[in-house]
């Protein structure tokens, strides 16, 4: 519980309206994308960052630990208050700042709607790349703080090659401005990438200078239907082999088809059993080259169908597919595991292959999808997290998927983040020396340890101190 007193503090620095401690208030601020639900102590709404000042020293008096929290959209509990405490919600600071056409830049603050952001920055013809799932309601704070990644990081990157400069407001409530809204700077440390991904355990975010890039003159898309997984994993190879990057490059599995096709009335044939959806985009002229490159080696494999648009309407009605995900398979199960391994993207057909002996070895249904462009698989496992035999079985596939994952040469989280889902598999990935050490900098920001608690780290991490 957060004593009387301090509350008494935090309630003069928001005002009543922006603090609470009722409880109808708190459980909208329990849960994430995870379903996980921790009750905080308390809720806060910011509107500066000369508040969130007061907050955090606040917080650092009366050792309080603290939740940053943007639109609660993170699939490993990123944001929630394991610890009671409070969470303090940065939706209120939302405003777009400047948008510099000349430097192709835009200062933003950290409840920044992703997908607002990229509308209006291509009112004005530019491009802001990073396009996470929950664009429509994520913002640009979480995304900084998971290092959000999305369908166009094949070609593009993800949030943190965007992200020029950031305030961040650490224990005991000092600001920190890291990098420049120049396009290079060497001076000191890096820790304006440090602070991307760092998932809310070093401070809270304020403000940002992204990149932004002059939006593409066209677009194409490719839908292809294989007959089997192998022929559209082995495209996707074959793609990169051609040296084409498309803008996206998407997979669904049959059950992923099935579902999708189910649920918005698609008509997708069930021969179908692997689906590639190709976005090419630049000039006209690289555009036509390298989608009729792309279909050739499409064509060569076993398909279905391939369909292309090139008009807006088209390319929507095609994304259709895709965008369809989320809604269509979440009605399969009560509970969806969702896990974001990515491999070397030659590894696909292999890990791919694995992923289906492991659900047949534990008897489970996993259904894959993601982002095929640069090896990130979205293996979802569906599940009833009440059924406690199958939950057994459910953490003995998650921990098989991710050591096949790693011995591909991957990475057990490509754009989710850690967490507290995955922060007792982080141990496969990094040795203790390299936990040690990023201990040693969470220390140096967080000294008292109130930010983000119980996030990243292992359960039973014990940090060891230096041998001599």
């Amino acid at each position: 519980m957060i004593e009387e007193d301090a509350q008494k503090k935090l309630r003069a620095i928001a005002g009543k309206e922006r603090f609470s401690t009722a409880r109808e208030d708190l459980v909208c601020y329990s849960y994430d994308a995870a379903n996980l639900p921790y009750l905080p102590d308390a809720v806060i709404f910011p509107q500066s960052e000369t508040e969130v000042v007061e907050i955090i020293k606040t917080a650092f008096r009366y050792n309080i630990p603290v939740f940053p929290r943007g639109a609660g959209s993170g699939f490993t509990g990123g944001s929630l208050p394991v610890k009671g405490g409070l969470v303090v919600c940065m939706a209120k600071m939302d405003r777009i700042i400047n948008i510099d056409e000349d430097n192709l830049t835009v200062e933003v603050e950290p409840g920044v709607i992703t997908e607002k952001l990229q509308q209006a920055v291509e009112k004005k013809g530019l491009f802001y790349p990073p396009d996470p799932a929950s664009l429509k309601f994520s913002t640009i704070g979480g995304n900084i703080a998971e290092c959000s990644g999305g369908p166009r990081a094949a070609k593009y990157g993800v949030t943190r090659d965007y992200l020029l400069s950031v305030n961040i407001v650490t224990p005991p409530g000092i600001v920190i401005k890291s990098g420049a809204k120049t396009a290079k700077s060497v001076v000191g440390f890096d820790l304006t990438r440090l602070i991307a991904g760092s998932e809310g355990t070093l401070g809270i975010i304020t403000g940002a200078t992204l990149k932004l890039i002059p939006i593409p003159e066209q677009r194409q898309c490719i839908l292809a239907l294989f007959k089997s997984i192998r022929d559209a994993a082995t495209t996707v190879s074959e793609l990169t082999a051609a040296r084409i990057i498309p803008s996206t490059l998407e997979f669904m599995d049959y059950t992923c088809i099935k579902t999708v096709s189910n649920y918005l009335n698609l008509g997708i044939p069930d021969e179908c059993k692997a689906l590639l959806l190709i976005e090419v985009d630049g000039s006209k002229e690289d555009v036509v080259s390298k989608s009729r490159k792309a279909e050739e080696i499409c064509r060569k494999k076993n398909l279905v169908d391939i369909r292309t648009a090139s008009t807006n309407e088209e390319m929507e009605k095609l994304w259709t597919v895709r965008r369809g995900v989320s809604s269509a398979i979440g009605r399969l199960s009560k509970t969806k595991i969702n896990e974001d391994i990515t491999v070397p993207r030659n590894k696909i057909p292999d890990i791919l292959d694995e992923v289906y002996k492991i659900a047949d070895k534990y008897r489970l249904s996993i259904i894959c999808f993601g982002h095929a462009g640069d090896g990130n698989i979205h293996t979802n496992i569906m599940t009833d997290r009440e059924n406690k035999k199958e939950m057994g079985r459910v953490e003995k596939a998650v921990e098989e998927i991710f050591a096949a994952t790693l011995k591909s040469g991957g990475t057990i989280s490509g754009e989710h983040g850690i967490g507290i889902t995955k922060s007792p598999y982080i141990s496969m990935e990094l040795n203790q020396e390299y936990l040690n050490l990023m201990w040693r900098v969470k220390k140096s920001f967080d000294p008292t340890e109130i930010m983000n608690p119980g996030k990243v780290f292992p359960p039973d991490f014990v940090y060891t101190p230096f041998l001599v």
